[in-house]
């Protein structure tokens, strides 16, 4: 069998990931620096990867063509158990060996659930795959998913508007659903194609563990009857690539995140759009308001470009219950909405704005343009510089520091 290259890709911290992942430290120190200093917050694990080409021949393949309703399978499905109704297909894996499933096709109500007790990779080989009553892929594996978008193709995943009651485990536990992708474990994305995400009904993009972006163009969008565009409880790494979000439902944030932000290269859109969401549990009233990025743990942005713009009432451009630290790549945020029921920000944080290199600029038309916290009505304390800008404009709807 012809041998692949398989890029495996490391981090520096796993507290979800399992031991079965590849660790390169030497080469993660000398391109990253140690960064064990940064490990000081609950939930902040540091998800930066590195790439290292590794050969990988002993593998499993198997290719999924989709047409309409239905959908074949090739290559070595006699090595795991198949269950396939009309197009849903659903893949159980207990090897050792490496797995690679590639996609291709149209299906116009037809979905992938993959089981695997190993780590092991999808390839979107120009698949258009829309499943009307839940996710289009469910990966149940807490392992890493590396899911490559293979060079030169455009691949589309729907799900359906409502989403049918979940299907149970063999322990009786019903199954998540979480969104139009949705991950039990990491998600690694690879590759040079573009991969189109289309939420109606919960989140585009959700994984219960953190996700790493490398390459690929990546355009994310959820109606108003969905939520959040990309969901990650253990963290999210940005190191290159395009990534366009844009979500149109009270109270969704473009990237929701539990754990730690960070932005090491390529480009970032985020659009939010819609006003902010009330709901009443128990008699209490809870208010949430959009945001381009709701991070629970520190933001970091090192470099690339990122750019926010929210519309709706309240609405945030980036809501961090941590420091947001910029050193590096450029960071424009604009939030339009009104003050009617939320309070808008541009940049927010519980802790600290820190500023140290590249090019930030936080405008707002309603409210203070950048909240760490302060209450002193001096724009300058609302943000920490270290070092010497070329351009500092400060001021309380627009602040402008460029290094």
């Amino acid at each position: 069998m012809k041998k692949i290259y398989l890029l495996l890709l490391v981090a520096a911290a796993f507290t979800g990931c399992s031991k079965d992942d590849e660790y390169n430290m030497d080469y993660f120190t000398e391109k990253y620096g140690n960064n064990e200093s940064d490990n000081t917050s609950n939930n902040t694990e540091d998800t930066t990867a590195v790439s290292t080409p590794t050969v990988v021949s002993d593998t499993l393949y198997i290719s999924i063509a989709y047409s309409g309703t239905t959908a074949t399978l090739t290559g070595d499905i006699d090595s795991v158990t198949v269950a396939k109704t009309n197009a849903d297909v659903t893949i159980t894996s207990t090897t050792e060996k490496y797995l690679e499933l590639t996609l291709s096709g149209t299906a116009t109500d037809g979905s992938l659930m993959v089981y695997s007790s190993k780590k092991y990779g999808i390839v979107l080989n120009g698949v258009d795959l829309t499943n009307a009553d839940g996710p289009a892929i469910n990966n149940q594996c807490g392992k890493s998913l590396y899911l490559t978008l293979a060079d030169g193709t455009t691949n589309t995943l729907t799900d359906g508007s409502t989403y049918a009651n979940a299907p149970t485990d063999a322990s009786g536990v019903a199954i998540d659903q979480k969104g139009t992708l949705f991950s039990e474990g990491q998600i690694y994305f690879l590759g040079a194609g573009t991969l189109n995400v289309n939420g109606n009904a919960k989140n585009g993009i959700a994984s219960d563990d953190y996700i790493v972006v490398e390459d690929g163009t990546i355009n994310v969008t959820v109606s108003d009857t969905g939520s959040n565009g990309v969901k990650t409880n253990d963290g999210f790494t940005f190191n290159g690539g395009t990534l366009s979000i844009n979500v149109k439902a009270d109270g969704a944030r473009g990237l929701k995140n539990d754990a730690r932000t960070t932005i090491a290269g390529g480009t970032i859109t985020i659009k939010t759009s819609g006003d902010c969401l009330i709901e009443t549990v128990d008699g209490v009233k809870d208010t949430t308001s959009c945001a381009g990025i709701k991070s629970d743990s520190l933001f970091t942005m090192k470099a690339g470009t990122l750019t926010i713009t929210s519309t709706g009432d309240g609405g945030k451009g980036i809501n961090c219950s941590e420091n947001i630290e910029v050193s590096g790549g450029t960071l424009t945020v604009v939030t339009e909405g009104g003050n009617e029921i939320g309070k808008p920000k541009a940049v927010k944080s519980d802790t600290g704005i820190i500023l140290s290199g590249g090019y930030f600029k936080a405008t707002c038309k309603k409210s203070w343009a950048c909240d760490n916290g302060s209450e002193s009505e001096d724009p300058a304390a609302r943000v920490t510089i270290q070092g010497t800008p070329q351009q500092t404009s400060l001021a309380k709807r627009e602040m402008i520091v460029i290094f």
